[in-house]
């Protein structure tokens, strides 16, 4: 439920429109319920390819069973952030706990980056230095793996776009999916070609597919925690649409918006009213056009009653004209 109140200031009104994108309660959530399936899945299928990698000799599957421990961290990380984003706003945290998932996110893409290091060091090594390979027991471990990510990625499939605890978690996956068709290419490249260069080749050019995915997922959770305009949203758009919200509005400015978790849009802003505007109905309408057209949901906004009152920090330019 969403609700608006405004109290008075010397100066000014604030309003706030708050929207509660994260379920309350102490089971488990949908989504965390995947997430955990998921966590528990790749686990037991980590340990597998450990074991399968050391019995064949095979660095693709190694670096497939160092993807999926990465992924199960990455998955136990996504599902206790989940968690965390439900618990109640307190005294010391006004907001509560959402920002925890885009933690999480964070902490994802910087594991793959160090994961990618050591096997692209790993990887040119071997090309060097090729060790035997038993590519029966690499093709048959590789094979399973794929079928697990396959049934992984499918679990978390349709997640929210703004949600990048579980993108991050989908992340780590969609790299396990791609180490598992590595591996698969390099046994039967070794079975039936006799080349042990292809699995570590293989890995390698794994490795650099999933640089790129985790750049943009670090590039993103990033914006989000440096307070960034949410993607997709024109701020100047924005602005234009709330000054024909309604008639009573002569001019908005000092906008801010940012998003503080998955789904979790925030915005503040100062407006300006005519001599005979309403400031309970300019609120109400600001508040209607942001989150029906917008998602943004938890909404500041503040009536300038004449001049601007804080010129200091944007509102220079914006004073009430004659």
């Amino acid at each position: 439920m969403n609700s608006a109140h405004s109290h008075s200031h010397d100066h000014h009104d604030h309003a706030h429109g708050h929207g509660h994108a994260h379920e309350r309660g102490t089971g488990m959530t949908g989504r965390e319920r995947k997430l955990a399936f998921a966590f528990a899945l790749t686990t037991v299928m980590m340990v597998a390819e450990v074991v399968g990698g050391f019995w064949s000799g095979s660095l693709a599957l190694l670096a497939d069973a160092g993807h999926m421990m990465v992924d199960s961290l990455a998955l136990l990380l996504a599902v206790i952030g989940a968690w965390m984003a439900r618990r109640p706003a307190d005294e010391r945290r006004s907001y509560g706990y959402g920002r925890v998932e885009v933690l999480a996110g964070f902490l994802n893409a910087l594991t793959q980056f160090a994961l990618v290091g050591f096997i692209a060091y790993e990887a040119i090594d071997r090309l060097f230095k090729p060790n035997p390979i038993l590519s029966g027991v690499m093709l048959i471990v590789a094979s399973v793996g794929m079928v697990v990510n396959l049934v992984v990625l499918r679990t978390l499939h349709g997640h929210d776009h703004d949600d990048v605890n579980v993108a991050g978690a989908a992340l780590h996956v969609l790299g396990d999916l791609l180490g598992s068709v590595g591996a698969i290419l390099a046994a039967l490249a070794v079975r039936w070609m006799g080349w042990l260069w292809a699995d570590p080749l293989l890995s390698l050019l794994v490795s650099l597919l999933i640089l790129n995915s985790a750049w943009r997922l670090l590039r993103r959770s990033a914006h989000i925690l440096l307070e960034g305009v949410p993607e997709g949203l024109d701020t100047a758009e924005v602005e234009s649409a709330l000054r024909t919200a309604d008639a009573s509005i002569s001019d908005v400015h000092h906008l801010h918006v940012w998003q503080l978790a998955s789904g979790s849009r925030m915005a503040t802003v100062h407006a300006e009213l005519h001599d005979d505007g309403d400031s309970a109905t300019a609120i109400g309408a600001i508040n209607r056009v942001l989150e029906e057209r917008f998602g943004i949901r938890h909404v500041t906004v503040q009536i300038d009653p004449g001049h601007c009152p804080d010129p200091a920090h944007g509102c220079a330019g914006g004073a009430k004209r004659p």
